[in-house]
């Protein structure tokens, strides 16, 4: 269930009138229009807010988004608010702490106000110097210059209380209600509608990567604006639908926990030799690896090993090591140079954490790359060494390029390659690699740990039967997952 989706349909319908019922006993938007007006030309005689520009006239006759329920009015924006724009406070006026906190671009996200996030205050003097800007409870905050093109950095938020004495940043809008005659929550709905952020971005200037949204454009916003009491209706309901959306969010985030939960503990029946049954008719995993590496380290679990073993195995299996029976560290690098425009280049940020799935296929010519890159065949394992907890492990899908964080790993023929990655992958070796890497803030697995990595090796029928087994499950649970 796509539940942003569905909030955007919820407040479309609340937009349209059709989220609650209309009552003919309530006064109309029109007359609410008619009292606001008269508001602003008062407060605007007695110096209290400024006289906003004048639109362009224009003979055209005004073109109206949607059709409005009896007892709706049409207004701009800058009927009901005056707006207020920010300071650009300068970094070297900057204190450690202080009552006067800074609200700069990066604090208005995800549509909330987040005071932690790389706090910034003024002294007093600055403070008071700059008193203008000061935030008040109920002003709707708004974010004017983002990623060109990319439409969720237009973050809207009401500021819910005042703990400390906030001033307004330069590039952070304030829409500011000078009347009790419009609901600050329903305003804070109607800008988060598809329409309006519609119009919004079709005004967006700006160069290639930054865009801006501009007060004046935003001020002349068509709003769809009913009676007080339906307001109020709407808020209630908008804000009970919401709820409920967020129990299934709720619920959907513990069933996701439980499908990653269950592919795990698949991951680690299948490497135990849980998952299918053994074969005593299959070639034991000892022959195998005397055949593919005659040097290839076997270690049994009888005691006399000098290493302990993580577990014990099944008959017929048999502990190598990843260096036995791949090549892991044998990597061929080419300059980017060398590299053919048409090629798939692949970086780590192009693969999701935990799944592994790919996100986006890029080739050289679609990214702009420097240095050196690591080659790949189709049907090599890539391992992330790099923050090996993020379980970016997979089997390449075609030939290409990747980042020298990423090892390209080819098997012996005798040795399924997806079966190897799903031991990469599964928790007993992710546990291993958390103890070996180096490194606090970025850890990496060094070749050597890797090489010395154990791994539980059945017979080759069983590996097959083990991938078999694993994909069919895990279909099953991708089925469960897609539904979500």
């Amino acid at each position: 269930m796509d539940t942003k989706a569905l909030r955007q349909k919820i407040l479309d319908l609340a937009i349209h009138g059709k989220l609650v019922p209309q009552d003919p006993n309530d006064e109309p938007a029109s007359v609410l229009l008619e009292r606001i007006r008269a508001e602003k030309e008062r407060l605007i005689k007695e110096g209290k807010i400024k006289k906003g520009k004048k639109s362009a006239k224009t003979s055209d006759k005004p073109h109206y988004p949607f059709e409005l329920p009896k007892g709706w009015v049409w207004c701009k924006l800058d009927d009901i608010v005056v707006f207020q724009g920010g300071y650009a406070y300068k970094s070297n006026t900057y204190v450690n702490q202080s009552m006067w906190q800074v609200i700069r671009i990066g604090n208005v996200k995800n549509d909330s106000l987040n005071l932690k996030i790389q706090p910034a205050f003024v002294d007093e003097k600055t403070g008071k110097e700059t008193q203008k800007y000061q935030l008040h409870k109920d002003d709707i905050l708004f974010t004017m210059t983002g990623t060109k093109g990319k439409r969720d950095y237009f973050y809207s938020v009401k500021v819910q209380t005042i703990e400390k004495k906030l001033l307004l940043n330069q590039r952070v809008g304030c829409l500011r209600l000078f009347t009790p005659y419009i609901n600050v929550d329903f305003l804070c709905l109607s800008l988060k509608c598809q329409y309006i952020l519609d119009a919004i971005f079709s005004t967006e200037t700006g160069n290639v990567s930054q865009g801006n949204i501009g007060s004046e454009s935003t001020l002349n916003l068509k709003i769809a604006i009913p009676p007080f009491a339906e307001q109020c209706r709407i808020v209630t309901e908008v804000n009970k639908w919401y709820m409920t959306i967020e129990q299934l969010e709720q619920e959907k985030d513990k069933l996701q926990s439980s499908i990653d939960q269950v592919k795990s503990k698949v991951l680690d029946l299948a490497i135990h030799g849980k998952l299918v049954s053994q074969d005593p008719n299959d070639e034991p995993a000892s022959e195998l690896l005397k055949r593919i590496n005659p040097k290839a380290e076997i270690i049994t679990d009888n005691g006399h090993y000098q290493k302990v073993v993580p577990f014990k195995l099944p008959n017929g299996w048999s502990w190598t090591t990843l260096g036995s029976i791949t090549n892991y560290g044998s990597c061929t690098t080419s300059d980017v140079l060398q590299i053919p425009d048409s090629a798939w280049v692949l970086e780590l940020e192009d693969i999701e954490k935990d799944s592994a799935k790919i996100l986006s296929i890029h080739t050289k010519k679609d990214r702009e790359i420097k240095g050196v890159r690591r080659s790949f065949k189709k049907g090599e394992i890539l391992y992330s060494k790099l923050r090996t907890y993020l379980n970016k492990v997979l089997v390449a899908s075609q030939d290409g390029f990747c980042t020298t964080e990423i090892i390209p790993i080819s098997v012996s023929s005798v040795i399924d390659n997806i079966f190897l990655c799903h031991v990469l992958r599964s928790q007993y070796f992710l546990d291993y690699t958390s103890v070996c890497g180096y490194g606090v803030k970025m850890p990496r697995l060094s070749t050597k740990d890797a090489q010395n990595g154990l791994v539980p090796l059945p017979p080759r029928k069983e590996q097959l039967r083990i991938v078999s087994k694993i994909e069919e499950l895990f279909h099953q649970l991708d089925i469960i997952e897609e539904s979500l």
